[in-house]
């Protein structure tokens, strides 16, 4: 039966059909545009045909705030992630949205500047659940979320003790390749560009590099290991600092490949050829890393992988799994052009 709907003021501010308009022009209540637009129960196949052909003549676009108060979901993710001008981010979080996209959701990525990323602003309804990539070790964050009952994984970094789900690396494994490396090649005097300590990826990398060298009979000296942001421009103020000293270091291990290119930028410099009077090698495996210009060595995250992992853990963490696990992806060294023996004994 054909009804005849009356019809809808318009306030100034709306734009485009309503859901009022595709019912008027398919004969049908608003109420049944809703459920055939859902594919809901109740609905004839002829009548979710014509309102589909409604939708589609009136080029219709159902309202994400409308299907949130009927479904109490927003099919909407929030990822938690540094600046972008840093190549990591960019490069977890577009594989991140693909992941979550085949499955329906939107991402919307929260910029969080020196760990500015608030619980009110995650956890106020807009998002059904949080992708957290920039958490450092001791934050309450994710504790706060549990609390709120906001599901959420920690991608790339892990808590002191666990107890949200998380994915990242095997940073222990990637920094001991490191050291094995940097030992085989004869480098006795070794300098280290370590990221934040207060950051599960700068500690582990740092803990395990310094613990292997050390089985390996090398001992860093603490002058010559030095703490810096994941940042180009603060990596190579210190790089230069370690590299004009007369005992420079020959081999230069950094806790990330942000940090190698401000390695790589200081050696150029002071006008050292790397590799033939300084090794430099990073962790991670940026895509600009693999560039001929820059043809790094390094450690490989499996960055593809990991977003893949997250985000299938955050849609079971929205199902409502909500047992804490810890899943690692494992490393692998990259041998490119930045490595070499010790031109000269030390």
């Amino acid at each position: 039966m054909l009804v005849n709907m009356p019809p809808r003021p318009r306030h100034p501010a709306d734009v485009g059909p309503t859901g009022f308009d595709v019912a008027r022009l398919a004969g049908v209540t608003q109420p049944t545009v809703s459920r055939a637009l859902r594919n809901a129960p109740g609905v004839s196949p002829e009548t979710r045909e014509r309102v589909l052909a409604a939708a589609r003549e009136l080029s219709y676009i159902p309202s994400d705030r409308g299907r949130a108060l009927v479904t109490r979901t927003t099919r909407r993710v929030a990822i938690v992630a540094g600046e972008l001008t840093n190549p990591f981010y960019p490069e977890l979080v577009e594989p991140l949205r693909a992941a979550l996209e085949v499955n329906g959701y939107r991402c919307v990525v929260v910029a969080d500047d020196a760990g500015s990323a608030s619980l009110p602003a995650l956890a106020d309804g807009s998002y059904d659940g949080v992708i957290l990539t920039t958490t450092p070790r001791r934050s309450t964050l994710p504790r706060d979320l549990t609390e709120r009952g906001v599901p959420h994984v920690l991608l790339n970094r892990v808590l002191d003790h666990a107890e949200s789900p998380s994915c990242g690396v095997d940073n222990r494994l990637g920094a001991t390749q490191v050291a094995d490396l940097v030992v085989d090649l004869g480098h006795t005097v070794v300098g280290m560009l370590n990221g934040p300590v207060a950051t599960s990826t700068g500690r582990e990398r740092a803990q395990a590099l310094r613990a292997r060298l050390r089985q390996r009979g090398i001992a860093v000296r603490r002058d010559l290991a030095r703490q810096v942001p994941f940042a180009h421009d603060e990596a190579e103020a210190e790089a230069v600092e370690l590299l004009r000293r007369r005992d420079r270091p020959t081999a230069l291990v950094c806790g990330n490949d942000v940090i190698a290119l401000g390695a790589l930028s200081a050696a150029r410099r002071l006008g050292l050829g790397v590799p033939a009077d300084l090794s430099v090698i990073g962790f991670d495996d940026i895509g600009m890393a693999s560039r001929p210009m820059i043809d790094l060595t390094t450690v490989r995250t499996d960055l593809a992988a990991m977003a893949d992992l997250g985000a299938t853990m955050l849609l079971a963490a929205i199902g409502g799994e909500v047992t804490p696990v810890e899943r690692t992806i494992t490393p692998a060294l990259v041998l490119r052009g930045t490595h070499a023996p010790p031109s000269t004994p030390r």
